[in-house]
């Protein structure tokens, strides 16, 4: 938790936002409670909600806050324990204590949250949340405002104040990327033919674990990097494969990293590997080349997907004239992903408020396209946004197969090529971004190695 002041001014910018947008009445928030993974008292690990977190801090369950735009004021409502979880928790703090602790003046029971909402709706007062995320959430706000549909303008005033960090956050950041770079070492280290990849996850998260408050997201550990977002971890390590390692920290501040690295099982590339994974390194090198305050993201990933076809091109995979196929898509048969997505608390940042609303400016609409269609970051760079750069490139038969019977991409595409890449998997390398006064720097201590000569070196035994 950060320091008291911290809050205060985040909550009273967010009011003072909502003001200048023409909006009145009151902010419900709804804190998160424990959720039952198989029983009433056995539940799932506990994660706040993260705009909770940001304004208000308090990383408990059942907790509600009410901020009135107008006057200013503040409200918690919780419950303080009584004897039956003293019992099995031992002594708390007071709420009143934890409001202090955040700067809260107001203090009620969690069930009297009920009353200032029901005089605002009386009133004709305008009630504004956010989307919830979780069931229990949704159940309650239901409740609370019979109805009632998440406020647009609260979600653009709280996306505007989260999505340029502040330097307690980069702090955050710098930290959980520290911790991130721990893991995928350790993981690195522990690549070995004829060992169980669980052997390898369960290792990483434990150092998730003892340094912060676990992953950021489930861990992807994987022989067949084809399958962008593989959680299966039962295969034997093979020789001559090539290993996509995407994993994450989650901070106990709750900020988390996103890195991703790919691996020979043996520790060198083959020749095909390496003229692969030759493009996709350029074309990481390129995109945080370009980033910088004024340019689109979505930009970047078009450079970005030029320059990968330019690779392809050289290896006979592709032909014909690169702006053309770039403008016909081409480049999504091999990177059906956006080049990179938000982070902060969350590692695809309060994509729970609205995905195009968090990753697109006013003036940009999505594209329907194969690839650039699942950009989830395409905004103006500015200083303070924290990004991934994460391209790459697979080799996926279902998809060339379909991209081939449909007729698809046959003046650009080398379709019979193509087939003997059909057991060659894939490569993703991703680095976490910010954005700078005057350009970017990649965060955390240093950066894991990358280029095809230092993986090769940091792999040798």
């Amino acid at each position: 938790m950060f320091a008291k002041e911290v809050y205060v001014r985040r909550r009273a910018e967010l009011a003072q936002k909502m003001r200048e947008a023409g909006q009145n009445g009151i902010i419900l928030f709804v804190g998160n409670a424990e959720a039952p993974a198989q029983y009433k008292d056995n539940c799932y690990k506990w994660r706040q909600d993260s705009s909770w977190l940001y304004y208000w801090g308090l990383d408990e369950p059942l907790m509600a806050a009410v901020l009135d735009i107008d006057s200013g004021a503040e409200t918690l409502f919780a419950d303080d324990v009584d004897i039956d979880d003293i019992i099995w928790m031992g002594p708390q703090p007071s709420v009143r204590s934890k409001a202090d602790a955040v700067g809260v003046a107001g203090t009620a029971p969690y069930s009297a949250v009920e009353d200032p909402v029901a005089l605002a709706l009386k009133s004709g007062r305008p009630v504004h949340f956010l989307p919830p995320s979780r069931y229990f959430n949704t159940l309650r706000l239901q409740q609370l405002v019979p109805g009632g549909k998440p406020s647009e303008a609260l979600v653009k005033a709280v996306i505007s104040q989260r999505l340029i960090k502040e330097d307690i956050e980069i702090a955050a950041l710098d930290h959980a990327c520290y911790l991130g770079y721990q893991m995928h070492s350790v993981a690195r280290d522990a690549i070995r033919i004829g060992i169980v990849e669980q052997d390898i996850v369960g290792q990483m998260e434990g150092v998730a674990l003892a340094k912060g408050w676990g992953v950021s997201f489930p861990t992807i550990l994987t022989q067949h990097g084809e399958t962008l977002h593989n959680h299966i971890h039962d295969k034997i390590i093979e020789p001559g494969k090539l290993m996509v390692i995407d994993a994450g920290v989650e901070s106990n501040e709750h900020y988390a990293s996103d890195f991703t690295r790919t691996y020979p099982t043996t520790g060198k590339f083959t020749q095909k590997q390496r003229e692969v994974y030759q493009i996709v390194y350029e074309c990481n090198e390129l995109a945080f080349s370009l980033s910088k305050p004024g340019i689109t993201y979505r930009d970047i990933h078009l450079a970005t997907a030029r320059k990968m076809l330019e690779g392809l091109s050289a290896l006979g995979l592709v032909k014909g004239d690169l702006d053309e196929m770039v403008a016909k898509g081409i480049a999504g048969l091999f990177q059906p992903h956006g080049l990179g997505h938000n982070m902060g608390m969350d590692v695809h940042d309060m994509e729970d408020l609205g995905e195009n609303l968090v990753g697109y400016d006013p003036d940009q609409t999505r594209a329907k396209q194969l690839g650039l269609g699942s950009l989830r970051m395409a905004r103006r760079l500015r200083p303070g946004h924290v990004i991934t750069d994460e391209p790459g490139i697979y080799f996926i038969p279902a998809l060339i197969e379909k991209f081939k019977k449909e007729g698809l991409g046959y003046d650009f595409v080398n379709y019979a090529k193509l087939e003997s890449y059909y057991d060659f998997g894939g490569i993703r390398l991703e680095d976490d971004v910010l954005i700078t006064a005057d350009g970017a720097r990649r965060l955390g201590p240093k950066r894991l190695p990358i280029s095809p000569e230092e993986v090769e070196a940091a792999m040798k035994r």
